[in-house]
């Protein structure tokens, strides 16, 4: 049973970050790493306001977040933007992505050090029983926040006017230009949007595992992975390849060893890069409606 709701409890967190990142993906069509550092942003920012700083936790996440997205907001704005205006080619912009990761992973190694920090000022207390596993308030939190947002994200994405315009940008750039639609405001909506998902998903991770300076790295990582297995297509989709990789990445630590966890990520990404590259949804992205 324990085996179970970690596979699940991984496999919400993984999801929150896949979604995050394919809503900036699918925008600027190109590998964001330096989202990555948003999700660093989050608990580092939470530790900075609540416990150097001394402000409620209750305060301090929503500040949290607001950071993370603004500094996202300046990358796109004096980084990304400039050298989309100069017809940069994708691997250009992923290059300069992650030389901003790079950047900001040490600045905050320099700031925090790279020691484990926590900002738990809360009495550890046991678990829960569910059947025959245990689970902790702040895993149940982890659960419902998490459950909420998705479902945030998705009615967002579907049914507001600012959702339809990231499909329809993400869909036919050009075409969304002659109907109106600005382009750079629906990128800018994607990293707001991405980059306050990702933020949130660094404060649950780091409420419940602490944190490091290079967390962000390997969670992104993995939710990237999962998003290819799962294609670019629906939700449901992302979810069934986020399931596949938590479910292998468990069994693999489970019956052999944790060091293979990551081994297996990889290989069942090349399994379907050779028999599935569009993954779980079979097709690219469909064209939006405008």
């Amino acid at each position: 049973m324990d085996l179970i709701f970690n596979i699940f409890y991984y496999s919400l967190l993984l999801f929150l970050l896949n979604k995050s990142f394919q809503i900036i993906y699918t925008v600027n069509k190109f590998f964001h790493i330096a989202h990555a550092i948003t999700i660093t942003f989050g608990a580092y920012f939470t530790y900075l306001f609540s416990i150097l700083l001394g402000f409620s936790t209750l305060l301090s996440i929503p500040l949290a977040i607001v950071a993370s997205t603004i500094i996202n907001i300046i990358i796109y704005q004096i980084i990304y933007n400039p050298l989309e205006n100069k017809k940069t080619q994708n691997w250009q912009l992923l290059v300069a992505s992650l030389g901003v990761y790079i950047i900001l992973q040490n600045l905050v190694s320099m700031c925090f050090g790279d020691d484990t920090k926590s900002f738990r000022t809360w009495k550890v207390k046991g678990g829960h029983q569910l059947l025959e596993t245990y689970i902790t308030d702040v895993q149940i939190i982890v659960i419902i926040v998490s459950v909420g947002l998705l479902i945030f994200s998705y009615l967002f994405i579907e049914k507001t006017n600012i959702g339809k315009q990231l499909k329809a940008v993400s869909s036919n750039p050009s075409l969304s230009d002659i109907f109106g639609i600005s382009t750079n405001k629906a990128i800018l909506y994607s990293f707001v949007l991405g980059s306050a998902l990702a933020s949130v998903a660094g404060i649950l991770i780091a409420a419940d595992m602490d944190m490091t300076p290079t967390m962000g790295f390997n969670w992104l990582l993995f939710a990237v992975v999962a998003m290819i297995i799962g294609g670019m297509g629906k939700m449901r989709y992302l979810f069934l390849g986020t399931l596949l990789l938590a479910t292998a990445q468990y069994l693999s630590a489970y019956y052999l060893d944790s060091k293979w966890m990551n081994a297996t990520a990889y290989i069942i990404l090349i399994v379907f890069l050779f028999f599935k590259p569009y993954g779980f949804s079979g097709k690219k992205l469909k064209k939006a409606e405008l």
